[in-house]
């Protein structure tokens, strides 16, 4: 049992890194450098420019807090609900064309934030202040 255990671990975390190169460099990069595409959809939606890096600057945020212990649970989570922003956008601007896109991304996030939640007290007890190991006292 416990190699399937740490089977599970190496999955799950692979997963995360290929979810992080995914929306660090195939999602927040266009946004950020400003793609001809990029551009061409925020501006579809009426966001512009400051809506397109303020997303891009959370996507990559989102995809460097899946490769740090401590924020994994909380990226995924805000990943997750910038997926349901993305799945209402797909279906209320773009007419529901790559509407299951966001859904199936949302799926392993999901999965992350609950296999991670653990480290959810760790960050609390060090927003409070308390070193690592202390904020599940």
């Amino acid at each position: 049992m416990p190699g399937r255990v740490r089977l599970g671990r190496v999955a799950l975390r692979a997963v995360q890194v290929l979810l992080a190169f995914f929306f660090a460099f195939a999602s927040a990069l266009p946004k950020l450098i400003a793609h001809a595409s990029a551009v061409e959809s925020f501006d579809e939606m009426g966001w512009g420019s400051a809506g397109m890096y303020a997303i891009g600057a959370l996507e990559l945020a989102g995809a460097i807090g899946l490769l740090i212990p401590v924020l994994q649970s909380a990226a995924a989570i805000g990943l997750s609900a910038m997926m349901v922003g993305a799945f209402v956008v797909q279906v209320a601007v773009f007419d529901g064309e790559y509407a299951a896109t966001p859904l199936l991304v949302m799926v392993p996030l999901v999965l992350i934030a609950w296999s991670r939640r653990s480290h959810n007290a760790d960050l609390v007890g060090l927003l409070r202040g308390k070193g690592r190991g202390e904020a599940r006292d």
